[in-house]
């Protein structure tokens, strides 16, 4: 049995796993900068290596649970959710973000460095090339590629108002950060919508999403960009 799916060539697949190394970078950096300008006990590097560390043996769970065919029945909810992203939002939204250290890192992490993170849901380019590959249905590829490009090309505007503190800056963070919420819940409701369809009339599905390397979209990205997101609500309500 291979691991890579063998619906799409090989280079694409590895590409979207060099990708997948740049948000588990742009995390791990904003945390190791917070932790310096807290100025914490722990060094910055060690949080900045137990990021990493954390999301290495999740992701290699992802990949042995992928491998041995726990996500490929399809069913609703789909496995991949139950047995990877769930858990991972509990631990994320549930656990980490109501921690004294996570709590002390944002209140010393500059809004603007919270919002330049989303720039890697460039990585949505991935959603479009899936749809060309008619691996999931044109309308999801659509939505999820071209909403997460969105939301992370106006990161930048976003970032810029708040580094150079514009007028009404605060207001547009409110904004897109309530729109970056709203697409990763619209493709995952998508996610949801289709693998249903699928289920009761066959046709196109989102099943590559259950496959490797792609599992790790559905795995990795609507936990953590949750998570984010809720980093950046935290910041805004304690802003003066």
């Amino acid at each position: 049995m291979d691991l890579f799916t063998h619906k799409i060539p090989f280079w694409i697949s590895l590409l979207f796993l060099f990708a997948m190394l740049i948000p588990i970078n742009l995390v791990a950096s904003a945390a190791r900068r917070g932790t310096e300008r807290a100025e914490l006990p722990i060094k910055s590097i060690n949080m900045y290596g137990g990021i990493v560390l954390f999301y290495a043996i999740y992701l290699l769970y992802v990949t042995i649970a992928c491998y041995q065919g726990l996500f490929s029945e399809v069913t609703l909810p789909p496995k991949i959710m139950l047995f990877t992203a769930f858990p991972l939002l509990l631990f994320l939204g549930g656990v980490v973000f109501n921690l004294p250290i996570t709590k002390q890192i944002l209140a010393a992490t500059p809004i603007e460095n919270l919002v330049i993170i989303h720039l890697f849901r460039l990585i949505g380019t991935f959603f479009l090339i899936l749809g060309d590959y008619a691996l999931v249905p044109p309308l999801f590829s659509i939505f999820a590629g071209f909403g997460d490009i969105a939301i992370a090309l106006t990161s930048i505007g976003v970032y810029r108002m708040n580094l150079l503190k514009l007028p009404n800056a605060k207001i547009y963070t409110w904004l897109w950060n309530t729109a970056g919420l709203f697409d990763i819940l619209l493709t995952s409701f998508m996610a949801f919508w289709y693998t249903k369809k699928s289920i009761d009339e066959g046709g196109i599905g989102v099943e590559i999403l259950t496959e490797f390397p792609f599992c790790f979209f559905p795995a990795f990205a609507p936990a953590t960009i949750f998570f984010l997101h809720l980093c950046i609500y935290r910041k805004l309500l304690s802003a003066k």
